[in-house]
């Protein structure tokens, strides 16, 4: 049975909060101190945090996974990253820093048999993801599963979220969006301002000329804001994102679903209410 598209986006936006916490929590920024990256700004850990489920690669590699950002901020943070740190040392890390998060975040609620359910269920979504073209999901999904339930839903989350990431990926390049190009449309279409994007590292002049081939496919108008067939590229990337990012849930079933749904609402609105999360990203959840 096939969920209803919007149920799917639904769910992402649900879990997505509960994964990328890690990447903003003071515990994530004081682990990575301890192993030795600068914490002046999340990047030098943010790459082999993310990264290191695929093992010491090289930093062309982790551009190649995350897509949208210029190598060139790639190369300058996730150079040298697996000199500070094993990537095995960076994976026992990232768990340490959202045990402390989470049970700073939820209190006694990490224990509560609400999360273990939560948990139990967001596995099973998880072990239906299929891996087949999606390295990242595939990376997380073979580390194993931890044993505490909150790290356990934290696993889950990443693996889902990484799944749903990988098949972006794949609707970007089957429209024709190469990494400078997919970050331009979006703004184009309002996701974000594009003020937001900077951290993605592209220049000036590579975001200009992103934005004049999309002029000349007739994607942006001479402002820059999309243009009709602009945004209907967009809403098709989406749209292949959402199908392509369903199997999970169609394989839990429409009642385990709305399940996990509701349990996870407190936690969500925990995450959420912890002012970690800044307001405005680049996924434009909420916006588009």
């Amino acid at each position: 049975m096939q969920h209803d598209l919007g149920r799917v986006r639904q769910m992402w936006h649900l879990l997505e909060p509960l994964h990328a916490v890690l990447y903003f929590a003071p515990a994530a920024a004081d682990e990575a101190a301890a192993l030795g990256f600068p914490t002046d700004t999340r990047w030098p850990s943010y790459f082999p945090y993310r990264a290191a489920p695929l093992g010491p690669v090289r930093p062309e590699q982790i551009a190649s996974a995350f897509y949208s950002f210029s190598p060139r901020t790639v190369e300058r943070y996730a150079a040298s990253a697996w000199e500070s740190a094993s990537p095995a040392d960076v994976l026992a890390a990232r768990y340490r820093a959202i045990d402390r998060t989470y049970r700073e975040l939820l209190g006694e609620r990490v224990d509560s048999p609400e999360l273990a359910e939560a948990a139990a269920l967001a596995c099973r979504a998880a072990d239906a993801a299929v891996h087949a073209g999606r390295p990242l999901a595939a990376a997380n999904a073979g580390l194993g599963r931890p044993d505490a339930p909150h790290l356990r839903l934290w696993h889950a989350t990443t693996v889902l979220r990484e799944h749903r990431g990988d098949g972006h990926l794949a609707a970007l390049l089957a429209a024709g969006l190469d990494p400078v190009e997919a970050l331009v449309s979006f703004a184009a279409v309002g996701a974000a301002p594009e003020e937001t994007f900077e951290s993605r590292g592209w220049s000036a002049e590579e975001w200009d000329a992103a934005r004049e081939r999309l002029a000349a496919r007739g994607l942006v108008g001479p402002d820059g804001a999309a243009t009709p067939a602009g945004r209907e590229l967009r809403a098709e990337v989406e749209r292949r994102t959402d199908e392509l990012a369903a199997g999970p849930w169609t394989a839990l079933g429409e009642q385990d679903m709305a399940r996990l749904n509701d349990l996870l609402g407190e936690f969500w609105v925990a995450v959420l209410g912890s002012g970690l999360l800044p307001l405005v990203s680049t996924l434009g959840i909420g916006r588009v």
